[in-house]
């Protein structure tokens, strides 16, 4: 899968659909991450407010990768 993201909240729809496809409950995850369940459940619900160190750590045991590229369309060329 690769999503280019415009708004915090389509993040946590990624997050919520990969937990699910992994077959994790929002227990299972918070428990992995040292969280409550209810601070994940806020999380998926708005990403917004995220510290990048948690983002990435949810990141990793989701096994998802966060790239950051420019805007430059991979369709353009350098001639």
């Amino acid at each position: 899968m690769k999503q280019t993201l415009t708004h915090p909240r389509q993040f946590g729809h990624i997050l919520r659909a990969r937990r699910k496809a992994l077959r994790l409950t929002q227990r299972d995850l918070a428990t992995k991450l040292a969280i409550t369940q209810n601070r994940l459940s806020q999380i998926e619900a708005d990403p917004s407010a995220i510290p990048l160190g948690r983002l990435l750590d949810i990141s990793n045991i989701l096994g998802l990768d966060l790239t950051v590229q420019d805007r430059k369309s991979a369709a353009q060329t350098d001639w």
